[in-house]
């Protein structure tokens, strides 16, 4: 009798201590996987933002481009979202519209000068046309154990050297094991004049995609600029290109450009696996909800600043004007899931980055 207790005593021990080493294995796993760290490396320019250990994206200001970006962004996984060119070019992918590289913000107006369509490729008797968004300070860069935080400033600087603007972002990153994502918060500044964002489709927080999340396309087409410069965009093999458009208010595919949204999915498979990139709107930015710059050939951007440009001269036009020294913040979430996402759960993600930034 005794003999049984003891070996129902050590079995339930046994049965114990195992449970607590496997709890403890859990929420060290756990733990790794929502652990980010931001690692600046000013020297060649860029901060490496790693989940788990594993690179996830990095804020890079390159000289041969004309702002700072996000580059390149991954899944969960680890499988690239971003086209690589014109940074990192790859067999097969399309390499019009060189200005389109990684995640980046700017604009193709303000006050008339045009910093989204800035890059390489223009020709020198358009340069003066063009801005630039100079890195100038890492102001905080701090790495934990649910996220990660990167603080910067930027001028927003004419073809003249005036800066236009000053801008602060924040960036909070974050991991787990089916998602990764990035909360933009970006507050811009004239500094002593008045400027104009004036009514353009060409902003305001842009992504370039991997090919795989592009739409299948049979035509080459050519898209004109605010200055009516053509990008042809060329034909391509459409093997394996299976993306797709959705927004808040159920427009889809091609039809979801030009169209408002709180939110617009990307969905597709990418190498296998399944990828949606979700981009949220915020009900405190200016003219919510946004228009969806969302083009088939993989340009994915959220415009809040254009009105006119996006109903075919139906609305007035916003040219959203910002007095001498007075600042507009804007808030975004880029969310990257490896599902493929329905709308409930868009939508449950969507009041979750609402309730973060009422």
């Amino acid at each position: 009798m005794d003999m049984r207790i003891l070996h129902v005593a050590t079995a339930l021990a046994v049965t114990v201590i195992i449970s607590f080493l496997v709890s403890c294995a859990l929420q060290k796993t756990n733990a790794a996987g929502e652990r980010v760290d931001v690692v600046p490396n000013e020297a060649e320019r860029r901060v490496d933002v790693l989940i788990d250990g594993q690179p996830f994206t990095s804020y890079i200001w390159p000289t041969t481009e004309a702002k700072p970006v996000l580059y390149p962004l991954r899944t969960a996984t680890g499988i690239i979202v971003t086209r690589g060119y014109p940074l990192e070019p790859r067999p097969g992918e399309r390499t019009d519209h060189p200005h389109h590289a990684g995640l980046w913000f700017n604009y193709g107006s303000v006050n008339g000068i045009d910093f989204w369509n800035n890059s390489e490729a223009i020709k020198a008797e358009d340069r003066h046309k063009m801005g630039t968004i100079v890195q100038r300070r890492i102001v905080a860069a701090k790495s934990g154990s649910e996220q990660g935080e990167l603080e910067v400033e930027t001028d927003w600087v004419a073809a003249d050297q005036k800066i236009l603007l000053k801008e602060h972002t924040r960036l909070v990153f974050r991991g787990g094991a089916k998602f990764r994502s990035i909360d933009r918060v970006t507050t811009l500044q004239p500094q002593g004049e008045k400027v104009v964002f004036e009514d353009d489709k060409e902003g305001l927080m842009g992504m370039r995609v991997v090919r795989a999340l592009e739409m299948p396309s049979d035509n080459p087409e050519i898209f004109l600029d605010a200055s009516g410069r053509p990008n042809t965009v060329a034909k391509l093999d459409n093997t394996g290109v299976n993306g797709a458009y959705l927004t808040s208010e159920g427009q889809s595919g091609e039809a979801a450009w030009g169209t408002r949204g709180r939110w617009c999915n990307l969905s597709g498979m990418v190498e296998g696996q399944p990828v949606t990139i979700t981009i949220f709107d915020n009900p405190a930015n200016p003219n919510f909800p946004a228009y969806w710059h969302a083009r088939g050939y993989g340009l994915f951007a959220v415009n809040p600043l254009g009105r006119k440009i996006f109903t075919n001269g139906k609305e007035k036009a916003l040219n959203f004007t910002l007095a001498p020294n007075a600042s507009v913040t804007f808030r975004y979430r880029v969310l990257i899931s490896s599902v493929i996402a329905t709308t409930a759960a868009s939508e449950t993600a969507y009041q979750n980055f609402v309730t973060a930034y009422r």
